[in-house]
């Protein structure tokens, strides 16, 4: 037998083996597979729990770029907005000029219902991590959900210009009262007069307009007034808004300047501050219930604080409800803070409690915000009015229903009255009657009631489903690692113990036992038929070398 034959013996019985080895290995194969799933399945549990994919996507989702699908949704919000406008038509004209009334009564006329096509134009993307945008809030007439109300209705409504300008001229220099009264006189300009209402609204003729217009281009660039109209201007405004690209996810879609100013000019810090303010797009993110929100619109002057005052379901969503802190309507007669709201010398000379001052937004005119109907108000604010008035929180209470988790404003309506805080008037032609009084014009309702469809479903997809599918699959994930690894086990242990009983030996066992075999089988062909004798002169021949080298030695 060669050294060939014997290595070719060994790899023999070591293939055999490694069959047996094969087989023995196949029947443990379903084992090893349920081991490797447990502990897949183990593995991506914990992955989803440090990494929290859900977390990552809505992060990357809340994010403003080109083209991003929240930025999207806040460029160009495809909800319902609407402007409601109630006007107050004077019902006792003739009788309180004539002095047989010494109030005023008032009849509430509305709702005038425009839809608000608001958007952010001309959108740029800065390096600091902001971008830049024109606002536009157009105005559409809706005639249905007007009613019987038109724009052509006719109405008692004040002279805005008349008692503006001698609002403002009833202070100065007795030859410039003088010019005013002169020129009051020959226009036969009167403090009520009838109008449309969309006149009232959006801007009606007068002489003094056109006069102001003429001299004084720097103050009055309008030649017709309307108080829409002047609550709509935005022409030559521009906004950064935080992309969270940067300066964290907090602030994404929040304001961070206003015409290039962290404030408006027309008060000192704080009050002017409105870096951070919301304009009902998009509110902040991860909203704690103890968070104060902030709310801007132009045409408020100033960032009015929002407080929580309790929670809602509302359209499917856990919401928030806000509604504007109490002490943001104070001028400082309450509340030290609010000082620089009022310019006065003396605070006796603020404005009273419910009735905030805006005149530095509206031209110097005197024009000064409340809520409807004075709700909240001081009473003094009633002295000079007869009737009309019904102050009721359920109707003329502003509220802000929010989802926390997205800053998503769910429900909205924001309700103000515009009204003429004016001083003594006395010496000024045809508007005596008028000295001291706070004069209601209009009240009005941004509102939206109620999210479309499409962006319902998508918000719950992303606020929910998502979440909890993501935190199903992982306690799925938790609970398949344990049944299989238990059952990978039970399997492996049933085989072992089935491989036990077919056969006892060992592994190695078997390697040395084929071995012997195969060796111990191998008997070339030619010396199958030696018989006895040959085989005892084979071995003598051997034994006799041996022997000799003995004797030798």
């Amino acid at each position: 037998m060669t050294y060939v034959d014997v290595c070719v013996t060994i790899a023999s019985g070591m293939a055999d083996v490694s069959i047996k080895v094969l087989e023995r290995l196949h029947s443990f194969r379903g084992a090893l597979t349920f081991a490797l799933f447990g502990v897949g399945s183990f593995l991506l549990g914990l992955f989803i729990i440090f990494v929290d994919p859900y977390h990552l996507l809505y992060q990357y989702k809340l994010k403003f770029g080109p083209g991003g699908e929240i930025f999207s949704l806040w460029e160009k919000p495809p909800v319902q907005l609407f402007l409601k406008v109630y006007l107050w038509n004077v019902t006792n004209s003739k009788e309180y000029m004539s002095g047989m009334d010494t109030k005023l009564e008032f009849q509430e006329v509305g709702p005038y219902v425009y839809r608000e096509l608001m958007s952010h134009e001309n959108v740029v993307f800065n390096e600091n991590g902001t971008l830049s945008s024109v606002p536009s809030h157009p105005l559409v007439w809706d005639p249905l959900l007007s009613g019987d109300r038109k724009e052509d209705d006719l109405l008692i409504l004040p002279n805005i210009a008349l008692l503006s300008i001698a609002d403002v001229v009833a202070t100065k220099n007795m030859f410039t009262r003088l010019g005013l009264n002169v020129i009051i006189r020959q226009s036969n300009s009167q403090p009520l007069v009838q109008m449309t209402a969309k006149e009232f609204m959006f801007g009606y003729k007068s002489t003094l307009m056109d006069l102001g217009n003429t001299f004084m281009p720097s103050w009055i660039y309008f030649n017709k007034l309307g108080l829409i109209d002047r609550m709509y201007d935005f022409k030559g405004d521009y906004e950064t808004i935080y992309t969270g690209t940067k300066l964290g996810m907090d602030n994404i879609g929040l304001v961070a300047t206003y015409n290039g100013a962290t404030k408006i000019p027309q008060w000192e810090n704080p009050c002017g501050d409105i870096q951070n303010s919301s304009d009902g797009t998009k509110f902040p993110g991860n909203i704690k219930p103890n968070d104060t929100l902030r709310f801007f619109r132009k045409s408020m002057c100033r960032a009015k604080s929002l407080v929580r005052v309790g929670e809602t379901v509302e359209d499917g969503f856990n919401s928030y409800v806000y509604h504007f802190d109490p002490e943001s309507d104070d001028n400082g007669r309450v509340h030290p803070k609010n000082r620089c709201f009022c310019t006065a010398s003396s605070i006796d000379q603020c404005h009273p409690k419910g009735l905030l001052d805006v005149k530095g937004c509206y031209y110097g005119f005197p024009i000064a915000l409340s809520y409807p109907h004075f709700l909240d108000g001081d009473k003094v604010l009633f002295n000079k009015v007869k009737s009309g008035l019904n102050p009721q929180k359920e109707k003329h209470q502003s509220y802000v229903i929010i989802e926390p988790n997205s800053g998503t404003p769910i429900k909205l309506a924001i309700r103000y009255q515009i009204n003429m805080f004016l001083g003594n008037l006395k010496n000024v032609a045809n508007s005596e009657k008028f000295s001291d009084m706070t004069l209601p014009l209009l009240w009005t309702e941004i509102g939206m009631y109620r999210l479309p469809t499409f962006l319902r479903i998508r918000f719950k997809l992303y606020l929910y489903i998502i979440p909890l599918a993501q935190t199903c699959f992982m306690y799925a994930l938790f609970l398949g690692s344990i049944f299989a690894c238990t059952y990978s086990l039970h399997k492996f242990l049933a085989s072992k113990r089935t491989e036990i009983t077919k056969n006892s030996h060992w592994i190695e066992d078997d390697i040395i036992l084929n071995i012997d075999k195969k060796l111990a089988s191998y008997i070339p062909e030619k010396r199958l038929d030696v018989n006895s004798k040959e085989m005892e002169m084979f071995f003598n021949s051997l034994v006799i070398p041996l022997n000799t080298s003995v004797e030798e030695a």
